[in-house]
């Protein structure tokens, strides 16, 4: 009897113990389940992450640009509205400017070539406003206004032999000579000076305008060249680097605003501000690179890029 009741317990521990071991197997297989899942779901993200493209928010059509390349002419190569839209599949322009879509930006490449424009030493990947697509002749005045707001970044600059970083000339506003006025004065070419530059400097944002060199000048003087000189520029105090920032210009009769990431404000409402509205405008936007040094290269980086009037 003892030994049958010994056979009794020894079969309940046995079912038992086989009970457990099917319960934590069947709870082990879940777990191992649900980690896979979790692995599967963390590599579907992954790819999808991967496959993800982020496009730059900027209209192309209305602006053209010049590239630090030359054409058989010799000539900076230059692409204008429409073709300028499909810019990404033209291969002359692919190694100075084009899409990084994992960042969501055109980046503008430019380094020292034999493609110069007039007036300078210097090369560029840069955009020129066209108010009228393909057309130069129809600009903007201070009386008439404008607004450029940008997001930008400063993704790689060479140095000099000093050490520092090589400027960057990354918005502008230049001025034109109408048709008449070009004439008036007998110059060969609708140029006028910038009357504004914004600069990429050593990690900061550094701006220059014009000024009067004689505030007593009148009539058709005022429109040479000569007539204006350089103002001793301002630099904002925030630092940059090589981070995302945000430059806004508003321009409108008698004033110039330009702030940075809205919280400095650089306003420009003097005597040679007010007599800028002899001249037409346009507004300039990209890589105007500052150096001939052998070598030298920057790449800017713009995420957003509008304009209104």
């Amino acid at each position: 009897m003892k030994v049958f009741r010994r056979e009794i317990v020894l079969l309940v521990v046995l079912l038992f113990l086989s009970v457990g071991a099917t319960s934590q197997s069947k709870k082990d297989a879940a777990q191992s389940e649900v980690k896979v899942e979790k692995q599967d779901k963390k590599t579907r993200q992954k790819r999808k992450k991967k496959k993800k493209v982020k496009l730059p928010n900027i209209d192309l059509s209305h602006w053209k640009v010049t590239l630090p390349v030359t054409k058989e002419n010799g000539k900076p190569y230059e692409i204008s509205p429409p073709e300028i839209v499909d810019f990404a599949k033209n291969e002359k322009a692919r190694p100075y400017m084009y899409i990084d879509s994992t960042k969501g930006a055109i980046v503008f490449h430019a380094m020292p070539t034999a493609s110069k424009t007039a007036n300078t030493k210097y090369t560029r990947s840069e955009l020129r406003e066209q108010m009228v697509p393909g057309d130069n002749n129809t600009n903007w005045t201070f009386k008439q206004g404008g607004k450029l707001s940008a997001k930008i970044a400063m993704e790689a600059v060479s140095k000099d032999d000093n050490g520092k970083y090589h400027k960057v000339i990354i918005l502008q506003i230049h001025g034109r000579l109408t048709n008449k006025q070009r004439d008036l004065i007998g110059q060969k070419d609708n140029n006028a000076p910038p009357i504004l530059k914004i600069y990429w400097q050593n990690g900061k944002i550094r701006v220059k305008t014009k000024v009067l060199k004689n505030k007593a000048v009148t009539g058709d003087a005022i429109l040479h060249e000569e007539a204006w000189g350089d103002d001793k520029g301002r630099t904002f105090e925030q630092e940059v680097g090589f981070r995302k920032f945000n430059i806004e210009v508003n321009v409108s009769n008698g004033k110039m605003v330009v702030s940075l990431n809205k919280n400095e404000f650089f306003v420009y409402d003097s005597f040679s501000i007010k007599k800028w509205g002899v001249f037409e405008n346009y507004f300039k936007a990209g890589n105007y690179f500052q150096s001939r040094d052998e070598g030298s290269y920057a790449k800017v980086k713009f995420y957003d890029l509008k304009v209104t009037h």
